[in-house]
């Protein structure tokens, strides 16, 4: 395997994603949307305890609706849901959504959401609305999306360190695998004996710079924050059903896990969405003989999911800036450059 050109989910022809955030005078949260091309399809699955998540239910195999127009990721808790408001709005400007109707604008845009836990690091009431999620759209761009304190990662923790927004992708096989990933964990990401990350290992042609410090450093002595959630999207490019689109966002959460210990506990809300763009065949269809040629296509697409993911959680790591009291891995140990 090999990352892609841009190292970024937006490696995967079609997506677009945009950020948007208010910092300073009591706020420090944000929003951040992953718009689709028409006919992908979409997945979810959720393995932490106390998830805040919006429009799930039609994710699901046996449901009617069979492809998104969107994903929206963003601080607030269940307030961030909002956002999803403006994504709507902006998505039913343009026309795009499930055709409810005879004439153009008459549509009902998919936007399935999930939100991290942010507020102790706002003012109480400083939370995403729906100008956030509109402002987002307007924001979305296929160039590599910004990493780090940016979008829904802008007040984000993991363990005793910020977190944030970060991206990675992978080709295997000729598709594209890509994540996006916004680090909000209760456990911690890093070996605080040796300053490495947990998922360091996973990384792909130097890819997060070096060397690694191989030092202790002492964590801050801060109240631990019982309430988080590491939210966000794993894409490839082949085109894949419902039930298989799910396995993505299933093997995803391993990439999760192995990034952060301990990882969904009972006080995270851990979600991963799914999404196939559907423009290249995994694998003929038809025939018992070819059945199992695509399941072994579709599982080595999952590995990849699932690195790709960690990955992408290392990168927030590295790019986060620090917040108030709570340091950033740059401060500790500012000798890793990547």
């Amino acid at each position: 395997m090999n990352a892609g050109p841009r190292n970024a989910i937006t490696d995967v022809e079609g997506l677009l994603v945009g950020h948007h955030q208010q910092v300073g005078d009591g706020w420090a949260t944000g929003t951040t949307v992953v718009l689709t091309p028409p006919h992908t399809v979409g997945a979810v699955d959720a393995r932490g305890g106390a998830p805040g998540t919006r429009e799930t239910d039609t994710l699901l195999p046996e449901n009617l609706v069979q492809h998104v127009n969107a994903i929206c990721l963003s601080g607030g808790s269940a307030y961030g849901l909002a956002a999803a408001d403006g994504v709507m709005r902006w998505l039913a400007e343009h026309n795009r959504g499930l055709a409810v109707g005879t004439r153009p604008h008459e549509v009902v845009p998919i936007v399935p959401s999930a939100v991290l836990f942010d507020l102790p690091v706002n003012a109480w009431g400083n939370r995403p609305s729906s100008d956030f999620g509109y402002a987002a759209c307007e924001a979305t761009s296929d160039t590599r999306p910004e990493q780090g304190s940016v979008g829904a990662g802008t007040g984000a923790r993991v363990g005793s360190l910020k977190g944030g927004v970060g991206t990675a992708s992978t080709v295997v096989d000729g598709f594209t695998v890509g994540a996006l990933a916004v680090v909000n964990a209760v456990g911690e990401a890093v070996d605080e004996l040796t300053g490495i990350p947990f998922a360091a290992r996973f990384g792909l042609n130097g890819e997060f710079g070096g060397p690694w410090p191989n030092r202790a450093a002492t964590l801050p002595d801060i109240p631990r924050r019982l309430l988080n959630t590491t939210i966000g999207v794993v894409a490839v490019d082949a085109r894949l059903a419902k039930a298989e689109t799910r396995r993505l966002a299933v093997a995803a959460h391993d990439g999760l896990a192995r990034a952060v210990h301990p990882a969904h506990s009972m006080f995270d809300g851990d979600t991963i969405f799914a999404l196939a763009t559907g423009t290249k065949e995994l694998a003929d269809e038809g025939g018992a003989v070819k059945e199992p040629l695509r399941a072994l296509g579709l599982d080595r697409l999952c590995a990849a999911a699932a690195d790709t993911f960690a990955r992408a959680m290392v990168h927030g790591l590295l790019a986060a800036e620090a917040n108030g009291k709570l340091p950033a891995y740059r401060d500790l140990w500012p000798e890793h450059s990547p």
